[in-house]
């Protein structure tokens, strides 16, 4: 059961700060305010919310600033903030996952089958053939020159 509230404690947190820099913050802020004050058992969601916007503020200043350290501190602090709560109170898991349901952004579908068809044409090609659907960053190939590969 730990392994779980860790993964939905991470899950929790990865949400909240995508959730900071879109136009429907202030809803997931009031939500996520609300549910941490049920938590602690005292009715200071307004505390809450300006500690939600503290870590916006953090946020966006990060990805300003380009500091991917700092938007990692954001979600680390989220993280070991809720992993306490779920530690401390196992039944608020059903509270988050609903919570998190409702303001997660929409997934793709990932059953989702498309055909694919490779043609190479112009003759044998000796190098690497990459089929993807999407690929991030550099990529660098290192072949040997002077013809075919073996196999």
């Amino acid at each position: 059961m730990e392994a779980e509230l860790v993964q939905l404690a991470t899950a929790g947190a990865t949400t909240l700060v995508q959730q900071m820099a879109t136009e429907g913050w202030a809803t997931v802020r009031r939500r996520m305010a609300a549910f941490l004050a049920r938590r602690r058992g005292a009715g200071d969601e307004a505390v809450l919310e300006g500690e939600l916007d503290d870590s916006r503020a953090d946020l966006v200043a990060a990805q300003e600033e380009g500091d991917q350290d700092g938007v990692a501190g954001v979600t680390a602090a989220w993280r070991l903030r809720l992993r306490r709560l779920l530690s401390e109170d196992p039944a608020a898991a059903a509270e988050l996952r609903a919570l998190l349901d409702e303001v997660s952004p929409e997934e793709p579908d990932r059953a989702t089958v498309r055909e694919v068809h490779n043609t190479i044409s112009g003759g044998t090609q000796h190098g690497a053939v990459i089929q993807a659907g999407v690929v991030s960053g550099d990529l660098t190939f290192h072949t040997p020159t002077g013809g075919p590969l073996p196999g």
